[in-house]
């Protein structure tokens, strides 16, 4: 659904009228379209002494053709234009005394960060640190990043990368993520990078996904769709999956993609092996699963019948941990070593919402289940994330009131509402080989949300 007021805000006479009353002004953000750069622009690197990952950053950085800048102390002014991206490694910093490089570096280049800018710290998990001073000064960069991110203005984005000792050959998938417009609509986050037995570089950087499968249930329309339309686009032979009222549109959506169309009621008694089968019959097994089918059936829990709850339960939870299960179960599973797990949760099972304690509950626990499972199944490489949207533009959205539609889209770091492609790029990110190294963690592509914050 578009929205109008954005629309009216970077016209001339919008702008100027916001402006002078203070109102918000929400910067048209620039996404990925493929055949374009990682970054355009000028990168300026710096960090603290005795940082550990600063050289494979410099590396990275020279190997995708950025204009790379080491830090020298200088600002816009001196060098004539705008920083693009801003990048600081932190792992150097071991007492709070030394978090003042972080002044250092930010504070004359922050104010001149170019609309669409990137600002990205890299640490070390505080956890990871048995001395407290460290593990102290570590901790705070999540303060100072997540402030950061409510600070920029026009559409420019500020994250943490916590990058566990010895996982600093993990780091390049998230770096690409962190600096590019895959991920315009995620600010404010902090993910954790450990070390992986193998971290295979794609071949190919635009097309990660080259022979691999991928199924994606909830496909037909909205989020899922583009997830589906994305994956396919980073090289993956995609399964759309929904249930069979949605024949029709999945039927579209596999068409325009090259996939191919599974009809199946995830709930069904047989809906595990059904999948299962499929994808062992037509593929010989799967690497990417993502678990995007999702319903809500809101009613504030004293007027709520046992029908909406179990239905909204069963489709959002226990069927992801039952096609899951199956999925790996058995000496020959159908997900594939190194495979992908990814699914879609919302920040409502962060912060709550009224009307929604089943969506909650649901969403809740499937962060609960990503975090349970990862390690469980880190021993075969496989990964299992979960995403957590915000306000999404989508149909659903569009269904709501229209105030509490524009609160959703303002109350956030970006002031506007995301697009489905913010959900499929992060997707994308956790799908992608390269990213071996992140696992049991839930990223929420919402522009920073004050929901839950």
């Amino acid at each position: 659904m578009a929205d109008r007021y954005q629309k009216l805000t970077t016209s001339g006479p919008g702008a100027f009228v916001a402006k002078r009353l203070g109102l918000p002004q929400p910067e048209p953000l620039v996404r990925f379209r493929p055949g374009r750069p990682v970054v355009s622009g000028r990168v300026v690197l710096g960090g603290a002494d005795g940082g550990r990952v600063g050289k494979t950053l410099r590396a990275l950085l020279d190997s995708i053709g950025a204009e790379v800048e080491t830090d020298s102390g200088a600002g816009a002014g001196e060098t004539g234009t705008r920083p693009s991206v801003l990048v600081f490694d932190a792992t150097g910093i071991t007492d709070s005394g030394q978090l003042s490089a972080l002044y250092a570096f930010f504070h004359p280049r922050i104010r001149s960060l170019a609309p669409n800018g990137r600002v990205v710290v890299v640490g070390t998990p505080p956890e990871l640190v048995s001395d407290v001073s460290e593990a102290t000064a570590q901790r705070a960069l999540e303060g100072f990043v997540r402030s950061v991110g409510k600070e920029l203005k026009r559409g420019a984005t500020a994250n943490l990368l916590l990058v566990a000792p010895g996982a600093e050959n993990a780091v390049e998938s998230a770096v690409r993520f962190a600096i590019s417009p895959r991920s315009a609509y995620v600010s404010g986050q902090v993910v954790r990078i450990a070390g992986a037995k193998k971290v295979p570089a794609p071949a190919d950087w635009e097309r990660p996904l080259d022979g691999k499968v991928a199924v994606v249930t909830g496909a037909s329309r909205g989020i899922g769709a583009v997830v589906a339309e994305t994956l396919a686009r980073d090289g993956a032979q995609v399964v759309v999956l929904d249930i069979p009222a949605q024949a029709e549109d999945l039927r579209r959506v596999a068409g325009r993609i090259d996939g191919t169309a599974l009809e199946l009621d995830i709930t069904a008694a047989d809906a595990a092996d059904r999948l299962a089968e499929h994808l062992k019959e037509h593929h010989g097994g799967v690497d990417v699963v993502v678990h995007n089918a999702g319903i809500t059936r809101d009613k504030t829990l004293g007027r709520m019948d046992a029908k909406r709850w179990d239905s909204v339960l069963a489709v959002n939870l226990t069927s992801v941990e039952r096609l899951t299960a199956r999925l790996l179960e058995g000496s020959s599973p159908v997900l594939r070593d190194g495979g992908r797990v990814i699914a879609t949760s919302s920040i409502s099972g962060i912060a709550g919402n009224v009307g929604q304690t089943n969506y909650a509950a649901s969403k809740a626990g499937l962060i609960g289940y990503v975090q349970s499972l990862a390690p469980a199944a880190s021993g075969r490489g496989i990964t299992v994330n979960a995403i957590a949207p915000g306000f999404i533009e989508t149909q659903m959205t569009a269904a709501v009131p229209l105030f509490i539609r524009e609160a959703g889209r303002r109350m956030n770091s970006m002031k506007q509402g995301g697009q489905p492609v913010d959900v499929a790029e992060a997707v994308a990110f956790f799908a992608s080989p390269g990213s071996a190294g992140v696992t049991g963690q839930v990223l929420r592509v919402c522009g920073q949300s004050l929901l839950g914050a």
